[in-house]
C-alpha cells in the first residue's frame, strides 16, 4: 500500500519540460511557473520591508447613536 503511495508522490513531483511564462526559455521544473532565475529576479526586485502601521482611534460616525442598553447607568 504504502508503494503505490510513494510512487503516486514521486509522479506528482517529477520534472516537466515547459516554457517559463516570464522569459520564454525552455526549463525542466517540477511545477509550472517562472523558471529558478525569474523567481531570484523577483524576489530581488518585488519584496519589501515590513514596516509598522499606526491606525487611527476608531471614532464612529455622528449618526451612529450608541445602544441604550450598553449605556445604562
Amino acid at each position: 500500500m504504502s508503494d503505490s503511495l510513494d510512487s503516486d508522490v514521486s509522479e506528482e513531483t517529477s520534472s516537466e519540460e515547459f516554457s517559463c511564462p516570464r522569459c520564454g526559455r525552455t526549463v525542466v521544473e517540477s511545477y509550472y511557473g517562472p523558471c529558478s532565475s525569474c523567481r531570484t529576479t523577483l524576489r530581488m526586485t518585488v519584496t519589501k520591508d515590513a514596516v509598522d502601521v499606526d491606525d487611527a482611534e476608531y471614532v464612529p460616525k455622528m449618526n451612529v447613536t450608541p445602544n441604550a442598553v450598553a449605556t445604562k447607568d
